[in-house]
């Protein structure tokens, strides 16, 4: 008898491990910075069945690569399962902030991100392609970047979100290399104005990008990310704001992804 119920266990066991989200690390290559980027690109369990898949691309932070939401978020990966979707980790460089960088020629994340990878993960991944089924959001440097390219590519994303975003940087004038891709703010102030993302939701367009701001209150981007909140108000563009304590680190965004991914799931499930 106990044999019997150690092998039905151990079947048991054993079609749960197979009944997951593959994580696959790819190499992509840009034309415009004439490089190999690596990737991570999660598929749910269902992806064998023949469909295809809305996707969620997450954004690392400064100082990251593409394995910091795998490394350091724990279980990423069983949200492509919960909501049956793709989720694609790419890396941004070090510092690029996701520029196309006015002085630095070399980095072209902007159109790495939003032209060249979306193509590559259309061509190789059973996505549905079009702006409807496809997020971006990210953390820190990252939260920038998923709203600075949602609003400057509107047909290409069609929901956008940021987690501790650095949504306004023009106060942080010498830090986290922002110098480096965009010159120094007292030498090049047209550069760091036309670029913040407070500056840019004039691209708005009605009825647009549904948008997810969160930013925890001890988190030193949090007066920005509400200057942001209210110039949203404003406008009267609609938006999703959410604030509650944290700090600026991976205990918050642990729990901010999980908002920011049912936020998405609604959106896939009205629009798709």
């Amino acid at each position: 008898m106990k044999l019997k119920n150690i092998f039905f266990f151990l079947i048991f066991c054993t079609s749960g491990m197979l009944k997951a989200a593959v994580i696959d690390t790819v190499q992509t290559f840009s034309k415009s910075m004439e490089k190999q980027i690596k990737a991570i690109v999660i598929t749910p369990d269902s992806y064998s069945k023949g469909k295809q898949f809305p996707v969620v691309y997450l954004l690392h932070g400064f100082s990251d690569n593409y394995k910091a939401y795998v490394t350091k978020m724990q279980g990423i990966e069983k949200w492509a399962d919960t909501y049956d979707i793709i989720i694609v980790c790419p890396d941004g460089g070090f510092s690029s902030w996701y520029f196309d960088s006015p002085v630095d020629h070399k980095t072209k994340y902007e159109t790495y991100i939003s032209n060249e990878l979306v193509n590559w993960v259309d061509k190789n991944y059973k996505t549905i392609k079009n702006s409807n089924a496809r997020a971006i959001t990210g953390l820190s440097m990252g939260g920038h970047g998923a709203l600075y390219l949602a609003l400057r590519h509107q047909d290409v994303f069609g929901a956008a979100g940021s987690m501790s975003g650095g949504v306004d940087f023009r106060p942080f004038p010498d830090n986290w290399d922002i110098p480096k891709r965009l010159g120094k703010y007292s030498e090049n102030p047209e550069n760091w104005e036309k670029n913040t993302v407070v500056n840019l939701l004039n691209l708005y367009k009605p009825k647009g990008l549904a948008l997810i701001i969160d930013c925890g209150t001890e988190d030193f981007f949090y007066a920005v990310n509400t200057n942001l909140h209210e110039k949203l108000r404003y406008l009267n563009i609609s938006h999703d704001f959410i604030s509650r304590p944290g700090a600026h680190d991976w205990n918050y965004w642990s729990n901010s992804i999980k908002f920011q991914l049912l936020f998405f799931n609604n959106f896939f499930k009205k629009n798709i």
